[in-house]
């Protein structure tokens, strides 16, 4: 029970990896605020995290401003803090050369990647880790480490969220700690066309011979939140089957 006591906002927690990431929160005792864009996936996501005594679901916006200020008040109001954040949102809307890339999909791919991320610390800053200290973890991905054809500007913006991971870490230390982790394909609704239909033909390229699952990044996720990792701060843990290893990242 490490997070006893503790309170964690994950967001784009309804399924996949953030829904991963708040089960294994809330089995090692924290209350869990999750977040995503229809109420319904999230009150579905906090039945089976245990109900209303152990989280709660807000619906809205990742990049809203006010929808970041409001879950960290229904985090303090519902469960006394606000200690733990996880940016787990991210959107991928294209996929192709970047050379024809929309630019208007690219601004989104960059206010909801990277900047929705920032100002999330932004307002957990204010509301509760300013005074209090806290953990923070973004999930980033091994595109942003090295090329990934097909989803190139999505890896330049997790390329970014790693480095204002480490500004972070750097200006918010010694109190705040912020860590990112770096996926390979999980297999999640989110990275289906990375893997449909052929999964045995990608995950022949690791090492370990599979793709991820969500709970594979929970843990690492609920790791860097610990106190086990008490003298970590701006580092990526990448979370990938060995396939970096090899030159590839699907």
């Amino acid at each position: 029970m490490r997070f006893a006591g503790r309170t964690a906002i994950v967001t784009g927690a309804s399924r996949g990896i953030g829904l991963a990431v708040a089960e294994r929160l809330v089995a090692d005792g924290a209350k869990v605020v999750v977040t995503a864009r229809k109420q319904e996936a999230l009150d579905e996501a906090v039945a089976q995290l245990g109900g209303p005594e152990h989280a709660i679901g807000v619906a809205g916006h990742a990049d809203d401003v006010d929808h970041q200020a409001e879950v960290l008040k229904r985090a303090i109001d519902t469960f006394g803090s606000a200690d733990l954040l996880v940016n787990n949102t991210g959107i991928n809307p294209t996929y192709g050369p970047m050379v024809e890339l929309d630019l208007a999909a690219a601004r989104k791919i960059v206010e909801v990647n990277c900047l929705a991320a920032l100002s999330w610390v932004q307002q957990a800053h204010h509301a509760w880790m300013k005074e209090h200290g806290g953990a923070v973890v973004n999930v980033s991905s091994v595109a942003g480490i090295r090329p990934a054809p097909g989803i190139g500007f999505y890896g330049a913006s997790k390329a970014m969220l790693t480095h204002i991971t480490q500004e972070l870490a750097v200006e918010l230390g010694p109190d705040i700690r912020v860590n990112a982790v770096a996926p390979a394909v999980v297999k999640t609704q989110f990275a289906t066309a990375l893997y449909d239909g052929r999964e045995a033909e990608v995950a022949a390229a690791y090492p370990l011979k599979r793709l991820g699952v969500p709970e594979d990044i929970g843990s690492v996720v609920a790791f860097l939140l610990s106190d086990d990792a008490a003298w970590m701060t701006g580092q990526l843990l990448v979370v990938d089957g060995g396939v970096t290893l090899t030159g590839g990242v699907e």
